[in-house]
């Protein structure tokens, strides 16, 4: 079994807590790495891995304060990776959550939402 990957946040960049063992994939927080592909390279690499011997549920929750126009790629990257699971025949979704008054962080969900086949719910968070 792969160890968890634990990034802690920071100003620049998001917390991400993948952790198969107790079933915990989330990321949150704020998405303005330098380099995203960089940064965002050990998390794709985790959940390849973890495609190859998943749960019978996965449930990746996130909840960005904000992100910029790098991250997206990197985003898409990673939930593509992670709808791979419903070609297995794996329960998988993803929980988009965002704080009430951000409608940015709602339309870049929405966005999200249309780009993907995968069972993507939007989450309105009281601030």
């Amino acid at each position: 079994m792969q160890k968890a990957l634990k990034l802690k946040g920071s100003k620049e960049s998001p917390e991400v807590m993948f952790d198969k063992e107790a079933k915990v994939f989330t990321i949150s927080g704020r998405s303005l790495p330098e380099d995203s592909f960089q940064f965002y390279q050990p998390v794709i690499e985790w959940m390849r891995e973890y495609v190859k011997d998943p749960l019978p549920v996965t449930e990746l929750k996130t909840h960005f304060e904000y992100f910029n126009s790098s991250s997206i790629k990197q985003l898409l990257i990673l939930f593509k990776t992670i709808e791979s699971l419903m070609d297995t025949g794996k329960e998988v979704k993803i929980v988009w959550k965002y704080d009430e008054e951000d409608d940015l962080m709602e339309i870049k969900g929405k966005e999200f939402k249309r780009m993907l086949k995968i069972p993507f719910e939007l989450e309105e968070v009281s601030a």
